[in-house]
C-alpha cells in the first residue's frame, strides 16, 4: 500500500507541475530598435563614410530582452529631399545598411539640412531622411529616422547640419 500511495503522490505532483506551466511559454511581445550611442534627439549621419550601429531587441512577455540584431531584416525608405530639392535616392545609393545593422553614408553624398537662421546663429531643419524599420519573427520595430549630412550644403558657407 505504501508503494502505491508513493507512486500516486508522485504522479499527482508531476501532473500538477505540468499543468501549472502548460501554455505559459515565453513569447515575443514586441521588437524595438535603437541607434547605439545616441541618446534622444535627432540622429545625424554626418560625413561621407560615417557609420552608425543599430541594435534590434526582442522584448518577451516575461520581461526578458534578447539582442536579435543579426537576425532582423531591415527596410530602408527614403523620405523627402536633399537641400537642393532633389528626391533622396534609395539604398545602396547615399546610405547602405549591412545585415548586422551597420549604417554607412556612401556616394553620392547629400545634405538634407537647411539653415533657416544665420551663419552666426544657425537654425537647422532637415528636408529629408531615411526611415528604417527592423522586422524580426513577424514583429516590426519602431521606425528610426536618419538625416544625412555627407556633403557640403547649398548654403554658401559649405556647412551641412548641426554639429
Amino acid at each position: 500500500m505504501k508503494r502505491t500511495l508513493f507512486f500516486a503522490t508522485l504522479f499527482l505532483t508531476a501532473v500538477a507541475l505540468l499543468t501549472t506551466s502548460c501554455g505559459t511559454g515565453d513569447k515575443i511581445g514586441s521588437v524595438s530598435m535603437t541607434a547605439v550611442g545616441v541618446s534622444g534627439g535627432i540622429v545625424n549621419l554626418a560625413g561621407l563614410g560615417s557609420t552608425l550601429q543599430l541594435n534590434v531587441t526582442a522584448n518577451y512577455t516575461s520581461g526578458k530582452q534578447i539582442d536579435e540584431t543579426n537576425f532582423a531584416v531591415f527596410t530602408v525608405t527614403p523620405e523627402g529631399t536633399d537641400d537642393t530639392g532633389t528626391a533622396l535616392p534609395a539604398p545602396p545609393l547615399t546610405l547602405t545598411i549591412s545585415s548586422t545593422g551597420m549604417l554607412t553614408s556612401v556616394q553620392p553624398a547629400v545634405c538634407v539640412w537647411v539653415n533657416l537662421g544665420t551663419p552666426a546663429q544657425p537654425s537647422w531643419f532637415y528636408t529629408g531622411d531615411y526611415k528604417i524599420v527592423a522586422t524580426y519573427r513577424g514583429f516590426s520595430s519602431n521606425p528610426i529616422f536618419i538625416p544625412i549630412a555627407s556633403a557640403a550644403a547649398n548654403s554658401g558657407d559649405g556647412t551641412c547640419g548641426p554639429s
